[in-house]
């Protein structure tokens, strides 16, 4: 029995496997955008294609892996109503900053394991989080100090990290900030038998 993460994502294998979990990390081949598009059309709420876009992730890779139990995970972005997605360069982070500046936005952080043709489990966080009013000369620094990294998180951010000094507020888990609800994951292994109870 082997538990398989379906992502590429570094920051929620790191989460694993500093919390001492065994896995194996395989990318899912779904195109997030279409089928965000396509759930939006069909008037899905920002929760709901969170959840159908990990629930998504977790099918493919399972289709390879019919045996064992398949994490599939999403993080959406919500601020002002609007969902956003990843900048596609420094100009368009530097903008979705500013948008997010001074402004509370929500993590809608979705998490589904799934095992042969069926969803086992699913959990939803939704952390809040405020940016504080900081400076132009801030924002320059923060996305020169940062580089392109930041174009591989939805928010332009790694909360454990540099991007910590943008906020002045959060609410919720640390972990699903992170875009892993860690805790209730292991709650959920242990029950599934791949960790010590």
């Amino acid at each position: 029995m082997t538990l398989v993460l379906a992502s590429n994502s570094a920051s929620r294998q790191k989460i694993l496997t500093h919390a001492g979990i065994n896995f194996r990390a395989v990318g899912a081949d779904v195109d997030e955008d279409t089928l965000k598009e396509k759930l939006q059309q069909e008037g899905c709420d920002h929760k709901e294609i969170a959840e159908q876009l990990a629930l998504a992730k977790a099918r493919d890779v399972s289709r390879d892996f019919p045996e064992d139990h398949v994490i599939g995970g999403d993080q959406l972005l919500v601020c002002d109503g609007r969902l956003f997605s990843k900048a596609r360069n420094l100009e368009e982070a530097r903008d979705n900053l500013k948008f997010f500046r001074g402004k509370t936005h929500q993590l809608i952080t979705s998490l589904v394991i799934f095992r042969g043709n069926e969803e086992v489990w699913r959990i939803t966080t939704i952390p809040e989080l405020t940016m504080r009013n900081f400076s132009d000369e801030f924002l320059d620094d923060y996305l020169d100090r940062s580089g392109p990294d930041v174009l591989s998180s939805v928010g332009c951010y790694f909360y454990e990290g540099l991007g910590a000094q943008l906020f002045s507020h959060i609410e919720g888990d640390y972990f699903s900030i992170l875009g892993l609800p860690l805790i209730q994951l292991m709650k959920e292994l242990r029950q599934l038998g791949y960790l010590n109870t």
